[in-house]
């Protein structure tokens, strides 16, 4: 499975970096195939092991912030592996 979700502490200013990089460094240090963009980290695994790094990645948030936002996307595909790059690979390969 392959979930794109994307942590927001609230009630803390504009500058949210220093609190999205504690969420990141969760996913990273996880262990789990993960990539970040401007707008949402994707981590790929078994279901229990990628809700719990989200679940962490939150809780890192949550403990400097007041409030947390969370939006979640997941693709559900047992027995696939690798999708995280494999995708992209697709997409390239058809506009090349």
């Amino acid at each position: 499975m392959i979930v794109a979700f994307s942590v927001t502490p609230l009630g803390v200013g504009e500058e949210v970096g220093e609190y999205v990089a504690d969420a990141v460094r969760v996913v990273r240090d996880s262990g789990l195939p993960n990539r970040t963009d401007a707008m949402f980290t994707s981590v790929e695994g078994e279901w229990d092991e990628v809700m719990d790094v989200v679940k962490r990645a939150v809780a890192a948030v949550e403990e400097r912030a007041p409030r947390v936002s969370l939006v979640l996307k997941a693709d559900i595909r047992p027995g696939v592996v690798g999708g995280l790059t494999s995708k992209v690979e697709t997409v390239e390969r058809h506009l090349a």
